[in-house]
C-alpha cells in the first residue's frame, strides 16, 4: 500500500468481500465504528495501532517498505 487512500480501498473493499458491516468489523476489531469509517474515508489522523487491528480482523496485514529517495541515492 502506497498511501493512505490505498489503506481505504483495501479495507473496503475487504469488508465489502467478507460481507461485512461497518460496525460487525469494527466489533471484530475491537475498536469503534468511527475508527473504521475514518479509515474506509482515507482520514490521515488515524491511530496505527487501531488500524493494524481492523487490518488483522479480515486478514491483511501491515507493511513497510524500504524506499530509497533521490536525495540519499
Amino acid at each position: 500500500m502506497s498511501g493512505v487512500l490505498d489503506l481505504a480501498s483495501a479495507v473496503r473493499n475487504r469488508r465489502r468481500e467478507l460481507n461485512l458491516t461497518q460496525e460487525e468489523l469494527a466489533d471484530l476489531a475491537q475498536v469503534a465504528e468511527r475508527t473504521v469509517r475514518a479509515i474506509e474515508a482515507g482520514k490521515q489522523t488515524i491511530q496505527l495501532d487501531k488500524a493494524v487491528q481492523v487490518l488483522g480482523a479480515i486478514g491483511l496485514e501491515f507493511a513497510v517498505q524500504v524506499h530509497v529517495p533521490k536525495a540519499l541515492r
